[in-house]
């Protein structure tokens, strides 16, 4: 596709994003209640998409399918009043239904499969009487527009101007740390909530705000600057962290272009280039919650194991004829095939795990288990 053409269907999508993002007030809502509260609070939330993030990359689904996903339970959260205990519910419903419309059907896991890797405690009805619920609320039926639409779009404007930089922009890269500001609620708001304390101390220092209508004015316009983010604003934000990264130029007079095309605010990307920059420090400490593939991994006690193991059913299989196999050599595949079905579940790290830009806490891991084994 053309340079122009890919204009024309980013300023389409720059119109049409306000159509898929989460109410305000009820994100608003979301992030002022507290853990005695009876609706589910900023931290339930961003420890839910964590999980769908772990999810994700087990199941080996595509960043889109994640963001979709996402995309979709801070919609539904936004506009229904969620009990805490049902949450663990709709965001798995919002990624089954994420995963049947982004990806293969022979790749889409079952709901029982979805249910037991993700310890869930509804069952498979329950699972899907709550993705009908999604759909109707929501009005599911085609791809939202989200900030890996932008994202990718960038990337391609960007490639298609400077074909001789193709290796310093990861597109890779870029859709990981996308996942990781996803994982903070202030990432998927339409617009910040502002608090009385704010109000306060703004008309405080604007010599009586409200009798000063300038003043009132300038405040307005300047918070409408600060407090407001779109999806284009947060994948624009990755691309310049990126380009500024590998010191290009020529790729930066181009995400300038970009800005200009779609009347982007100097304030507004630098605000939330500093929020992005912050965002992705703080993942990176070891301090940071992550997402935790540990908790997928199937731990049983030695009883259990042994009654698991005396109750398993074993075919009758036909005698295999004398020197058909060497004893040695018999012994010797039977070792390879169970040494490599226990190695199969507990390294499935998916490909996020790989790269120089992913958490450390990530590599860690997979050096221990290498090493371990």
């Amino acid at each position: 596709m053309d340079a122009y053409k890919l204009m024309k269907e980013l300023r389409v999508n720059y119109e049409q994003e306000v159509f898929y993002l989460p109410k305000e007030t009820g994100l608003v809502l979301i992030e002022s209640s507290t853990r005695d509260d009876s609706r589910i609070s900023a931290k339930c939330r961003d420890v839910q998409v964590e999980d769908l993030w772990s999810l994700t990359s087990f199941f080996g689904y595509s960043t889109q399918t994640f963001v979709l996903a996402v995309n979709l339970l801070d919609r539904f959260l936004a506009m229904m009043r969620i009990q805490p205990k049902h949450l663990s519910c709709v965001s798995l419903s919002c990624l089954h239904m994420a995963a049947k419309v982004t990806e293969e059907e022979c790749d889409v896991t079952s709901s029982d499969e979805l249910i037991r890797i993700g310890q869930a405690r509804f069952t498979a009805s329950d699972l899907c009487r709550m993705e009908k619920i999604v759909s109707e609320k929501l009005d599911f039926k085609s791809k939202p527009i989200t900030a890996l639409t932008f994202l990718q779009l960038y990337h391609q404007i960007a490639l298609s101007h400077s074909m001789d930089r193709k290796e310093t922009l990861s597109l890779e890269k870029l859709e990981a740390q996308l996942k990781a500001c996803l994982c903070r609620i202030s990432f998927s708001k339409a617009k910040v909530g502002i608090q009385r304390s704010d109000w306060i101390t703004a008309a405080q220092s604007s010599n009586e705000f409200l009798q000063n209508i300038a003043a009132c004015l300038k405040l307005t316009i300047f918070l409408s600057i600060l407090f407001s983010t779109q999806p284009s604003v947060l994948a624009l934000s990755l691309l310049r962290q990126q380009i500024v990264a590998v010191q290009s130029e020529d790729m930066l007079e181009i995400a300038s272009h970009i800005q200009r095309h779609l009347k982007i605010a100097d304030g507004e990307l630098r605000l939330w280039s500093e929020r992005v920059a912050q965002c992705l420090s703080d993942y990176a400490s070891p301090e940071c919650s992550k997402p935790n593939h540990r908790k997928l991994q199937w731990i049983v006690s030695r009883r259990t194991a042994q009654n698991l193991h005396c109750s398993r059913s074993v075919p009758e299989l036909p005698t295999i004829p004398e020197g058909g196999w060497g004893e040695s050599e018999s012994e010797d595949s039977c070792e390879d095939v169970m040494s490599s079905g226990e190695e199969s579940l507990s390294s499935s790290l998916g490909s996020d795990a790989e790269g120089p830009y992913f958490p450390l806490h990530y590599r860690q891991q997979k050096d221990r288990g290498h090493l371990l084994a």
